[in-house]
């Protein structure tokens, strides 16, 4: 491939930002104060009338384009093929929450109607997510436990087993949806951006593993408890493995064929998506297969298969959730609504890029938040989005929610009309049907190497986020991913990568000395980069990195210097004018008493004003004399990555200047943002040493000055004599 390669000639002067600012009038904004962006908030015109109602109803903004003729015949189709899958999915994933399976159509149907007004995205699924139907099931089986008693909440009393447990997960539901209608009225969207995708694939992935574990039982027929709390799927497994040979035989041959059959089907789904007009729905095929089998063959009775029972016809009354439930489930809501929010959110955002069209993170929790509140009070439960259900909705021709609303209605006849058909079907038929649909989850195990090769930190991320939510549960692995995720951006920023840089031979670029060989380094100059903010957590790091850099310790210089100026004056004091070389070297070697020495006077500025003439400190000394060399007479400070500096980088950054001024290097910052200069002004960062035309707009304006303001001194300090001879230099 051949580069194009064009030229570009800029003439103009060196400019420092005192001059830069001399000729280029600088426009001071007036910045709002906080009363103003309260003014501003609680004012209220028609317009800002009309966009509040648009915002919170954004079914009036896609309704007013709807295309009829275009996108209803699509908008029907998707709705079919969505609800087919939709009312599946609900019977499958209730028994993740540890619900009946009528339940789920429950979820199919009510928070999807309340999304459809307010919803932004026009192409996700509401419904049952597998993660948070776990998730709730972790409650509802901590505080209905299988095999015990259930907690002593006062709600319970005369309630079926069943019943406590719908109460549970409503309740949970519900406060979740608290916490998003909350988040979303306080305008906290932004939240989700904290939850990155190396850290939700590993907490899916964890997931998969969870919802994996749980449905053995159903698979194998086997009556196992259901189990919660920190390693959790240790002992689930224990439990199925214990009861191995009591495996139902019937239950295990139809969940294989069943997941062999789904899985065939759905690959070929995926590889000839673009030819097929609509994807075979192969789990309602195979469920409706399954259930007519189960009824023909009577499995219950002759083959003991646990099917799915008496259904649930038509809705009930709403209740109230509990707040005894609220207290014992707090700590778990809250990830479910981040989790909740953060998987639709995703979902959506794929979709709206795609179809070319916005959504508001804020009104999209507001409108989660409205869904499951309204849905628990409707005995659902947690309601999300899952991935391969919105995947139906949108490539089935859905353009709009009216497919979703569509989808919704014919979970209301099953509910209704059908559910009776739905009786005879085995569990196991359901649990082979989560199984089956967990393979893009756990198929995320493949990013482990490709994540070890590109970027160790993120693997680590995914590692501990995974390992964590599989064995301490998924709220707690949450909270370990999180830390994990914060503690790598406090190392990125912490312990950043700082570098020399060195002029590209021929340009004004700047690049890593340590990555390129033809580059020009000037004698005696240092140019340092820190690609970070700068804070208190990382100031001492900066500050050991530019030692390191420039090869020496400036303070150390400083004192060294100031303790050998004190034994030349008191010298000079004697009058002693007949110094010669012996004199010299047995003056350096008296014991100095540095115990009555005052460190303070040792860190101040070298007082050469008295000697009789300029002192050069690079000269040659006596063997027995140890005052560093300081090789550089310059450094450049590039500040281009620095975001920000805090009160307590800035008292470090201005000791660190003032040492290295007061051992005669020059200082210069470079490219430094304008909001950090006006924080320097703001707190007195300028006085006698450190002032303003140390700063330059540009790294190339910094090293044009310097090469310009020392341009008599030859490479290697040539002209500086290796004198012994100190007399000449202190010659009175």
């Amino acid at each position: 491939m051949v580069t194009l390669r064009k030229q570009y000639v800029v003439t103009r002067s060196v400019y420092s930002e005192d001059c830069f600012a001399e000729d280029h009038e600088r426009v001071f904004r007036q910045r709002k104060t906080t009363l103003d962006h309260v003014k501003e908030y609680l004012t209220c015109d028609a317009k800002r009338a009309k966009n509040a109602v648009l915002s919170l109803l954004p079914i009036i903004g896609w309704m007013r384009i709807y295309r009829i003729r275009e996108w209803l015949l699509g908008d029907l189709v998707s709705g079919v093929s969505t609800g087919l899958v939709a009312i599946m999915q609900g019977l499958a994933f209730s028994l993740l929450a540890g619900l009946p399976p009528s339940y789920g159509l429950y979820t199919a149907f009510f928070p999807v109607l309340t999304y459809f007004f307010l919803g932004t995205s026009r192409h996700i699924s509401v419904g049952s997510f597998p993660v948070l139907s776990l998730m709730v099931g972790a409650v509802v089986t901590r505080l209905v436990p299988d095999g015990g008693p259930a907690a002593n909440i006062t709600g319970f009393e005369d309630l079926t087993q069943d019943q406590q447990r719908v109460l549970v997960a409503s309740s949970v539901t519900f406060l979740m949806g608290i916490f998003q209608l909350a988040m979303g009225v306080l305008q906290v969207g932004f939240i989700v951006m904290y939850l990155s995708d190396t850290l939700v694939s590993g907490f899916t992935t964890a997931a998969a593993v969870h919802i994996l574990v749980s449905q053995l039982k159903f698979v194998l027929g086997l009556e196992v408890p259901g189990i919660s709390g920190p390693l959790s799927v240790i002992y689930t497994l224990e439990k199925n493995f214990v009861q191995i040979t009591s495996t139902n035989i019937c239950d295990l041959v139809m969940s294989i064929v069943i997941m062999v059959v789904v899985f065939i089907v759905k690959e070929l789904n995926d590889r000839y998506k673009a030819k097929l007009p609509v994807p075979i729905p192969i789990e309602v095929i195979m469920t409706i297969i399954a259930c007519g089998v189960s009824y023909g063959f009577n499995f219950n009775k002759r083959f003991g298969v646990e099917i799915v029972g008496k259904m649930v016809s038509g809705y009930e009354s709403p209740i109230a959730p509990s707040v005894e439930v609220f207290q014992e489930s707090v700590v778990e809501a809250f990830p479910m609504a981040i989790v909740g929010f953060a998987v639709a959110f995703s979902v959506a955002k794929v979709y709206s890029i795609k179809h070319d069209y916005t959504i508001d993170g804020n009104q999209e929790l507001i409108a989660f938040g409205v869904s499951n509140i309204f849905g628990a009070s409707f005995r659902s439960f947690a309601a999300s989005t899952a991935l391969s259900r919105s995947a139906v909705q949108e490539s089935s021709g859905g353009k709009t929610q009216i497919a979703g609303l569509l989808s919704a209605f014919m979970a209301m006849i099953v509910t209704l009309a059908l559910g009776f058909l739905l009786e005879p079907l085995p569990r196991s038929v359901l649990g082979a049907v989560v199984i089956v649909n967990l393979k893009g989850m756990l198929m995320q195990f493949r990013e482990i190497p490709y994540l070890w090769r590109r970027d160790r930190i993120e693997c680590v991320v995914w590692m501990g986020t995974c390992l964590g939510a599989t064995l301490l549960g998924l709220d707690l692995g949450l909270a370990v991913g999180l830390g994990l995720e914060l503690l790598t951006v406090v190392f990125r920023t912490q312990f950043p990568r700082c570098s020399v840089l060195v002029n590209i031979s021929g340009t004004d670029l700047y690049r890593d000395r340590k990555d390129y060989l033809h580059t020009n380094e000037p004698q005696g100059v240092k140019i340092f980069r820190i690609p970070s903010p700068i804070f208190f957590a990382n100031i001492e790091f900066f500050k050991d990195k530019l030692v390191e850099a420039v090869g020496f310790q400036p303070l150390r210089v400083l004192r060294k210097r100031n303790k050998a100026l004190m034994k030349i004056k008191n010298l000079l004091k004697k009058g002693n004018v007949n110094i010669t070389e012996k004199g010299l070297r047995d003056l350096f070697s008296q014991s100095t008493d540095e115990s009555h020495v005052d460190m303070e006077i040792l860190d101040l500025p070298s007082d050469v004003k008295d000697l009789p003439n300029k002192l050069c400190w690079n000269a040659e000394l006596p063997a027995n004399i140890s005052v560093p060399k300081v090789d550089i007479h310059s450094l450049i400070l590039d500040f281009s990555a620095v975001s920000f500096l805090d009160i307590s980088a800035l008292k470090g950054l201005r000791t660190t200047l003032k040492e290295f001024i007061r051992v005669d290097v020059d200082v210069y910052i470079a490219s430094c943002d304008m909001y950090i200069l006006e924080t320097l002004h703001s707190c007195m960062f300028f006085d006698d040493e450190i002032q303003t035309s140390m700063f330059f707009p540009s790294l190339h304006d910094a090293m044009l000055h310097v090469l310009d303001k020392h341009k008599d001194i030859r490479k290697g300090y040539a002209h500086i004599p290796q004198m012994l001879d100190w007399i000449e230099i202190w010659r009175i």
